[in-house]
């Protein structure tokens, strides 16, 4: 009886101890994988315009016939999120909620640009409140900025220069354009040609074909 004990307690020691190595090894590879995962971000896929150049110029009129201006230096040292969208496109809507916070949290000039016709634009705008956020209907816009997918947003900075652009399918695909700008980092494709991984290098045109997004009418 005695002998059967002992021999259960050391299978049982032999059990904890198997299970405390392999339990090292998942926590090894979940820290590999972590280090070399792609960061979350926006993905350019477009031919417009580069990150560092400067933004086409556009004096414009929004819905409400205000008068509202794209590109070049503007007062207040703020920078200009151009925020690409389509009345009929469920994502983008979902996104309206964070253009309106960014506006404020992040001090930025948000400008939301779409194209199609007006009526379309008539029933959107009474559907969402977008308060004190430009809403302008434009084709030439999205045709010099080359948008061909959207959601798509663009951020310029106070002096007219594009400094972070993509696709925008969530909150922090939209938040990341912002923080490239801290960092100095303007899309997830030049992040991963600075930290290359092989494991990295379908990660981009992946995320391009996930992104089940409507194509922008108008904008080329």
């Amino acid at each position: 009886m005695m002998e059967a004990l002992i021999v259960s307690n050391v299978l049982l020691w032999l059990l904890v101890i198997a299970l405390g190595i392999l339990t090292l090894a998942l926590a090894r590879q979940v820290g590999i994988l972590h280090e070399r995962s792609a960061p979350l971000g926006a993905a350019i896929t477009d031919k417009g315009p580069e990150v560092g150049e400067d933004a086409p110029e556009f004096e414009l009129q929004d819905f409400s016939g205000q008068p509202v201006k794209i590109g070049g230096k503007r007062e207040g040292d703020l920078d200009t999120l151009l925020l690409f969208l389509a009345p009929n496109c469920p994502m983008c809507n979902k996104l309206l909620p964070t253009a309106l916070s960014m506006a404020s949290s992040e001090r930025l000039d948000v400008i939301v640009v779409s194209d199609g016709p007006r009526e379309e634009h008539e029933v959107f705008l009474r559907k969402h409140q977008l308060g004190n956020l430009p809403y302008v209907v434009s084709a030439n816009v999205g045709i010099r900025f080359q948008v061909g997918r959207v959601p798509y947003a663009i951020l310029i900075d106070s002096e007219g220069k594009i400094r972070s652009k993509g696709l925008v399918n969530t909150r922090e695909h939209l938040e990341s354009l912002v923080e490239a700008k801290a960092t100095d980092i303007p899309s997830i494709q030049e992040y991963l040609k600075r930290h290359r991984h092989p494991e990295h290098e379908k990660v981009p045109s992946d995320i391009a074909e996930k992104a089940q997004v409507p194509e922008a009418r108008g904008a080329g």
